[in-house]
Order: structure tokens, then C-alpha cells, then sequence
């Protein structure tokens, strides 16, 4: 065994540290295609441990890589230099359901779905949802301020983190914010570290926001000829003064890939689907849903399915989870890529993104957010193992993020930069602002051990 796993034991015990061959492989990926090992794995089991483990590890000057529930897609927790793999998920109790003070606290390991439950059986919400919410950990939906259907209406996790228990490079352990809703005493360190992707500080503890739960929900699934009368639809329905908890577009790739995943007759006609949820009271509902209905009707809709109740309502996100599934059912290599434009662009997206497979021959399917932009690009990829199809993906995305840099968008918009957009990390923030990250990197973590090799 190394000196590094021998020192780690001495310091935590054997239980909490590991160096098997079944541990290095898991925690040397995360969803993207990148691979590193590390030496030693730590399973820490509390604030002290991970306190102790960075301690350690800022005097010997070992990498450490933080990570809660490994489904991201940017390889952001992937640990290129070695070192330690610094586990969280153990670290997996709900602390405390605070509905008098609006607030719940976690720890990083609590999965998302387990804490919005739970507040929801106190007949409360916690509305962030990002994709992978029965998996992914609360931490490291803070590192990323992980996003979601649910964006539109309700905003990403920053807007429900109110405290943290950070512990720094150095082992230090910091608190800020608190369980306050309003707190303006100095600088919004709570906003430093959310989105920080492990660069700053290890999260071990989250104080949350929380919501009354709206009494009930309705939705549409709504077929339409084309992208841009689905476009045009998203702006109307913004316009006529509804605000949808989600609002999500469907391009004709992806619709014709979910017909040979499902079957023709699951889905509706047309190359362009949207979906439109509300919620809130009862008798409101009730009454808004059917407006909204009448007034899509009148947007050119060729069929409009209404889902009145909770079963109706999870058959179409249902439907909206098939389209990613439908989508590996090609067979080919999905680059998901998080990209965000203004919504007035949308339809200009998908038609460079037609443009792409022109020259390239790479198809691109569009689907995702449309209410705040955030359209998941996914650039199929035959065989991405072959050296000049991966070159000419890889040129691709380059073509797409300068495009949507080029028109005043961004390249991630939920799952961050980490490896995957390395590259274009310091272009898409502008020099002076990446020199200023730099700046706030040295300064909180001088020996460069946290999360190293990524975009800065």
C-alpha cells in the first residue's frame, strides 16, 4: 500500500479510506468520456473528516478531488492529477425540515429527490429538478447550481441557497449566510462557492429554502408542424402574462428518434412538441389550464393533449425523459451539450445546428428549456472511437460554442465547464474576468490542491 493510503488510515481509519481497483475505476469518472485514476479514495462520514483530509493534504500538496454523487457530464469531479478522491456520499442526513423558518438543512450526500420529498411530506417544496434528481447529490448540485425544467418559474439552486459550512483548502471550516432569507452582511460568499465546481472549498452542509407546495398541477403536450411555430408559441404564451412552472421544445430529431424508441402511435403528429405546466391552486388551475388551452389552439397547434391530474401529468414527463432514452437508442455517441441563448434566438439555433449537419454530416438534436433558453444540443456522433469522426465532432462543438458565444448566449447553463469546456472557459468569460477568477483561486486555495487541471 502507498504511504499516502498508510497516512490517510492513520489519520481517519480504515473503513474510510480505500485504494481497491473496484473504488479507483468508480471514482475516475463521472458521466463524460474522461478517465483518470486516483491514488486513494476517502469516504468521509463528517465535517471533521473532510476538514482533516484537506489539512493533510494542503501540507503535502496532494490534489483532491470532491465529489457527492458522480452524474455530471462536464468530467468536473474526474481527477486528472491523482491524488485523492474526496467522497461525500456518506455524508447523507437530512439535518433539519424547518417549515416556520422556511429553511431545510443537508448534508452534500443527501440526494435531491430524498430532500424534495421528505420537505414535501411536510407539505412543503424545494423546486429545483435538475435531470439526474434520483442520483445526484445536493452538494454537488451546488457546486454546478444545477438547473431544470422547473427554471422558469422557480429559478436554479442558487435562488434556494440561503447558508453553507464550506471547509477550505487550508482544512479551515467556514459558515456563511445562515438561515435568514434576507441577509446582506458583506460580500455573497454563499453565491462565491455556489457554481464553483469544487475549485474553493468542499460543501458540507447546505441550508436550503423552501416553499409552500403548490396544491396541484396541469399540463399540455403540444404538437406542432415545425420548430419555429413552437418557437413562436413559447414567446406568445410569455407574452399573454402566464408564467409555466416549465416550458419545454422538442425538435423533429429528436421526436423521430423516441417514434423508433416507443412506437409511432405513442407520439404526436408534427416535427416540434412543447410542453407547458402550471400549477398552483385548485380552482385556479382549473381555470388557467383550459384559457391556456384555448389560446394555444389559436397558435397553429395540430394537436394539443391535456393532463389535467398528477397520473396525466407524470405520463408526459415521462414522455419528455423516453426523448433522451430514445435518443441512445441510435446507437450513437450523444454529445450533450448545456448551451443557453436568448430565447428570441431559439429558432436561429436550431437552424445553425441544421447548419452543422449540413456541413458535417453530424445530425444535432435540439430539446430542452425552452422558457429560459437552455436548449440541450446533442450532437450524434456516429463512431466517436474513430479518429476523424471524433475530430470532425470535436470541430463541431467548436463551430456551435462559437456560435453561441457569437450571439450573446452561454456555453453551459446547468452541468458547468470541468473538462468538457476547458477550452473555451476563458474566452466565454472575458479576460479580465478570468484573470479575476484566477485571482480568487490563488487566494483561497494558494497551493492549487482543489480540484486541479480544470478551467483555471
Amino acid at each position: 500500500m502507498s504511504d499516502l493510503y498508510q497516512n490517510l488510515v492513520s489519520l481517519l481509519g480504515a473503513g474510510k479510506v480505500s485504494s481497491s481497483a473496484e473504488d479507483i475505476t468508480t471514482y475516475s469518472i463521472d458521466r463524460w468520456n474522461a478517465s483518470a485514476p486516483p491514488e486513494v479514495v476517502v469516504f468521509a462520514e463528517s465535517t471533521a473528516d473532510v476538514s482533516a483530509t484537506l489539512k493533510y493534504a494542503h501540507e503535502h500538496d496532494i490534489p483532491v478531488y470532491g465529489r457527492s454523487g458522480g452524474s455530471g457530464y462536464t468530467g468536473g469531479c474526474v481527477p486528472v492529477n491523482g491524488g485523492i478522491a474526496l467522497a461525500l456520499e456518506r455524508m447523507d442526513k437530512i439535518l433539519e425540515i424547518n417549515p416556520r423558518d422556511g429553511i431545510a438543512r443537508a448534508q452534500p450526500g443527501v440526494i435531491t429527490k430524498t430532500l424534495a420529498d421528505t420537505v414535501r411530506e411536510h407539505g412543503w417544496y424545494y423546486p429545483p429538478d435538475p435531470a439526474s434528481l434520483k442520483e445526484c447529490g445536493i452538494g454537488g448540485n451546488v457546486a454546478t447550481n444545477a438547473g431544470g425544467p422547473r427554471c422558469l418559474k422557480y429559478g436554479v439552486t442558487r435562488s434556494y441557497i440561503l447558508g453553507l459550512e464550506v471547509v477550505l483548502a487550508d482544512g479551515s471550516i467556514m459558515h456563511t449566510g445562515g438561515r435568514c432569507h434576507k441577509n446582506k452582511t458583506g460580500f455573497d460568499l454563499v453565491g462565491l462557492f455556489c457554481g464553483s465546481e469544487g475549485m474553493l472549498g468542499i460543501i458540507t452542509e447546505v441550508t436550503v429554502r423552501i416553499i409552500p407546495h403548490p396544491q396541484t398541477r396541469a399540463m399540455l403536450g403540444v404538437a406542432f408542424a415545425d420548430f419555429t411555430a413552437a418557437a413562436a408559441a413559447v414567446n406568445a404564451i410569455l407574452d399573454s402574462g402566464v408564467l409555466p412552472s416549465a416550458l419545454e421544445i422538442t425538435d423533429a430529431f429528436t421526436l423521430e428518434a423516441a417514434r423508433d424508441y416507443l412506437g409511432e402511435d405513442k407520439l404526436p403528429p408534427g416535427d416540434a412538441y412543447l410542453i407547458v405546466e402550471i400549477d398552483g391552486q385548485l380552482d385556479t388551475v382549473a381555470s388557467e389550464i383550459q384559457s391556456l388551452k384555448s389560446f394555444i389552439e389559436g397558435l397553429g397547434a395540430l394537436r394539443i393533449d391535456l393532463a389535467p391530474d398528477e397520473d396525466a401529468c407524470e405520463e408526459i414527463w415521462q414522455l419528455r425523459r423516453d426523448f433522451s432514452y430514445g435518443l441512445r437508442n441510435t446507437g450513437m455517441t450523444k454529445l450533450n451539450e448545456d448551451i443557453v441563448v436568448p430565447r428570441s434566438k431559439l429558432v436561429q439555433l436550431v437552424e445553425y445546428c441544421q447548419q452543422i449537419e449540413a456541413d458535417t454530416g453530424i445530425p444535432v438534436a435540439c430539446f430542452g428549456h425552452a422558457g429560459d433558453g437552455n436548449i440541450h444540443t446533442n450532437l450524434m456522433v456516429g463512431d466517436y472511437d474513430d479518429p476523424k469522426t471524433k475530430q470532425s465532432a470535436d470541430k463541431a462543438v467548436d463551430q456551435l460554442f462559437q456560435w453561441v458565444l457569437a450571439n450573446d448566449g452561454a456555453i453551459t447553463g446547468e452541468h458547468g465547464i470541468g473538462l468538457a469546456k476547458k477550452k473555451w472557459a476563458q474566452q466565454a468569460l472575458g479576460e479580465t474576468s478570468y484573470l479575476l477568477h484566477q485571482r480568487i483561486k490563488n487566494e483561497l486555495d494558494p497551493k492549487g490542491i482543489l480540484n486541479p487541471g480544470k478551467f483555471l
